[in-house]
């Protein structure tokens, strides 16, 4: 019978981190070479699972900007994705086409299927969604209309991105 609960826990854990959205501060930025950052700028997210202290796994609350692109188009080796619009509108752009996502739609990206995929704020207003995903340093992404690849590692070596034949940026 497992006893884990009110007045249970077990030792060696730690306690559950409760908090408001709010508290948790907007990031912008991206480690893309500088060459291929453009995209992106506008995008702002917040880090919720590291603000709750999870390891296993990223959830972000992901601002875009008119004209803001969530990164990329991209797909991962190693790492499932989990998208879920929660205000405002984005394209989503993959391999399958593009479709508008509104507040509600959620897409999935399984781990190995290669279907590029990003998210590009169209409208005139800023969108807002959640986005999880593993965060396996086993992961690679590759980026088929760019000259970028990110080598596994990435969780563990900011300088992962590599131009497709190998080299440095």
């Amino acid at each position: 019978m497992c006893k884990i609960g009110r007045g249970h826990a077990r030792s060696g854990t730690q306690p559950m981190k409760r908090f408001a959205v709010d508290d948790v501060e907007e990031a912008t930025g991206t480690g893309y070479p500088a060459e291929y950052a453009g995209a992106v700028d506008g995008r702002h997210a917040r880090r919720l699972g590291a603000a709750g202290g999870l390891t296993q796994f990223g959830v972000n609350l992901v601002r875009l900007e008119p004209g803001a692109w969530s990164s990329q188009r991209h797909w991962h080796t190693h790492e499932d994705e989990f998208v879920m619009m929660m205000e405002g509108e984005a394209v989503l752009v993959s391999d399958e086409g593009e479709s508008v996502l509104r507040p509600g739609d959620c897409a999935g990206f399984p781990a190995g299927v290669e279907n590029a995929h990003c998210l590009q704020n169209r409208s005139d207003a800023d969108c807002v969604f959640l986005v999880a995903g593993g965060r396996s340093d086993k992961d690679a992404a590759f980026y088929p209309d760019i000259d970028l690849e990110a080598k596994p590692g990435r969780y563990s070596d900011p300088d992962c991105f590599r131009r497709k034949d190998g080299s440095r940026f």
